[in-house]
């Protein structure tokens, strides 16, 4: 038989919680075991639409913990929170599920595998985009050598903003008072579109070109006169062969899941032997090789069965004592944050930085 995993939700700040706890309900071999928030009208949406008993139902997350014993525990707190709230939750002896991005810094990331290691559980970062099938097959067509060796990676990501739309992208219209009161335009909660953003181009861009670091990065950012944090960045990475370049809009024209703005978000990546271009959503690529220069469609798979999500994704690794990889494993991720780290410290000190490293 197969095990039945107990799964529990802590801290609604990123509005990915509900969609998260929509793939454990929809799992034939899980069971939504509790939520939690010390909000609880933060969790009103997600009690309401997967009719969640209110005896699941916590404020207090040890007494969450205690109550329900959790195999899995996905976290949505605020980025500058993640180290903490996986602190709080490692010694109770779960797995934990940290939805993107990794963290707020490298210290933060390093203390997030440390508190996981000292368990001998699983650290997991989920980067939605991974369950793009346009991006899934992307990598395969990498990893079989179609373009061979990987030179260049051109990234553009964004949406209208995080205020938006919430969970299952349901509409809404912020105000600016909204962003005043929201985490994800605090400097200090880790918000603004390079941290928010900047992660899923240079996270899957180093699973695309097979964990390559960069030597030295440039970032520079803009935003709204009386914003704390940035809605517009574009970071320069150089590597040992060249440039490759990720930009993140807050603002862009529509969002990429209703109708794709222009630019449009997702990838263009070059390599030795020919080009791939991967936009959000999209069914086809578009491809060029030494053989076909002037570039065909190529549609994309359908992901395989264990891998359709997050959740579907780290129960059947854990289920089989398989490695967590690509941008859901922390060493892959631990690339992407320095390099989100060196982009931050390049626009505090307005110069191009070496690649942060420990």
């Amino acid at each position: 038989m197969s095990k039945r995993w107990r799964i529990a939700g802590i801290n609604f700040s990123h509005m990915h919680m509900g969609d998260l706890l929509r793939n454990v309900v929809d799992h034939p071999d899980a069971d939504l075991v509790g939520v939690c928030d010390e909000r609880r009208e933060s969790m009103a949406e997600s009690i309401e639409s997967l009719r969640i008993d209110d005896a699941k139902v916590f404020t207090d997350y040890a007494t969450c913990m205690e109550t329900t014993n959790p195999d899995l525990v996905i976290l949505c707190p605020p980025t500058g929170e993640h180290a903490l709230w996986v602190e709080r939750i490692a010694p109770f002896g779960a797995h934990l599920f940290v939805e993107k991005p990794f963290a707020a810094s490298l210290d933060d990331a390093d203390r997030m595998i440390d508190a996981a290691e000292k368990t001998g559980k699983r650290l997991i970062i989920n980067w939605p985009a991974r369950w793009e099938p346009v991006y899934f097959t992307t990598h395969r067509l990498i990893t079989e050598g179609l373009i061979g060796e990987i030179i260049e990676v051109h990234y553009y990501g964004g949406n209208r903003g995080p205020l938006y739309h919430g969970a299952g992208k349901a509409e809404h219209e912020p105000t600016a008072e909204d962003k005043q009161r929201s985490w994800w335009y605090s400097a200090e909660a880790g918000g603004g579109s390079l941290r928010d953003y900047v992660g899923y181009g240079v996270t899957l861009g180093t699973w695309f070109n097979g964990g390559q670091k960069p030597v030295d990065v440039t970032c520079v950012t803009a935003g709204a006169d009386g914003l704390e944090v940035d809605e517009h960045s574009i970071t320069i990475a150089r590597y040992e062969h060249g440039l490759s370049k990720f930009e993140t809009r807050w603002g862009t024209f529509t969002d990429p899941w209703t109708h794709q703005p222009q630019p449009k978000c997702g990838f263009v990546v070059r390599g030795t032997k020919g080009t791939i271009s991967a936009y959000d959503y999209e069914k086809t690529l578009r491809v060029q090789t030494s053989d076909r220069p002037e570039g065909f469609d190529h549609p994309v798979d359908e992901l395989p069965a264990g891998e359709r999500n997050g959740i579907e994704y780290s129960l059947t690794k854990l289920a089989s004592d398989m490695p967590i990889e690509g941008p859901l494993s922390p060493e892959i991720a631990r690339i992407g944050q320095q390099i989100i780290e060196t982009a931050i410290r390049s626009v505090q000190d307005q110069r191009t930085v070496p690649l942060v490293d420990r």
